[in-house]
């Protein structure tokens, strides 16, 4: 049942172009950012794995709307607690779905990002590394706010309110692994695996509210 929830919630999210309105936005952000602050390469190379970062969050919050919302308004996840399946499974299904869907098209587009901002092939590969790490936890944060908000009307703006603070520790240590190494790639995971830990029981917890 989880591993159909999975395999269902990522082909929807390709076939809906959902995850290509991901890597869009993404690419649009690091091939606008050159134009805003010049042609400076120093200033390009120092500040484009913040603006890879930046940039990848906001894309991870793009379909947070549709990843538990219409699934509630339809009844699936009634029809899931009525078979005995724990809303903290069907978030963590989600949450594995949601990073399939957005994770490694956005890793791959990094790539092309990273030659718009004149990165070094150094730069690349720890910003791929800190992707990697830190991504499932966009996703889990991801998820579990998509749960609080839905239901909600104006939800993308609220998610945005909640999501952006929660988000800023990946930010900083994503970011930072880029001049601090392996340490800051160390809090990044911590933080990452916190969030895949524990934010399936908070989306299951708000699923079941919104359900009630």
């Amino acid at each position: 049942m989880i591993v159909a929830l999975i395999i269902r919630d990522t082909r929807r999210a390709y076939a809906t172009g959902g995850s290509t309105l991901i890597v869009s936005f993404f690419l649009l952000v690091a091939t606008l950012f050159p134009f805003a602050i010049g042609p400076d390469a120093t200033l390009l190379a120092r500040v484009g794995g913040g603006v890879i970062w930046a940039a990848a969050l906001l894309a991870a919050l793009l379909p947070v709307e549709r990843l538990v919302g219409p699934d509630l308004d339809a009844g699936v996840l009634d029809q899931l607690a009525v078979r005995g399946v724990s809303m903290a499974a069907v978030a963590a299904a989600k949450t594995c779905a949601h990073w399939l869907a957005f994770a490694p098209p956005l890793m791959l587009t990094a790539v092309v990002a990273a030659a718009l901002l004149d990165l070094s092939a150094k730069t690349l590969l720890m910003i791929e590394a800190g992707l990697a790490i830190g991504t499932p936890g966009l996703a889990a944060l991801a998820v579990a706010t998509g749960a609080l908000v839905a239901g909600l009307r104006g939800a993308g703006a609220v998610a945005g309110l909640v999501m952006l603070p929660l988000a800023i520790p990946l930010l900083i240590f994503g970011a930072g692994a880029l001049q601090d190494g392996s340490g800051a790639l160390k809090l990044l995971a911590a933080v990452s695996l916190l969030l895949v830990a524990g934010a399936p029981f908070l989306a299951g917890a708000a699923i079941r509210a919104g359900m009630d």
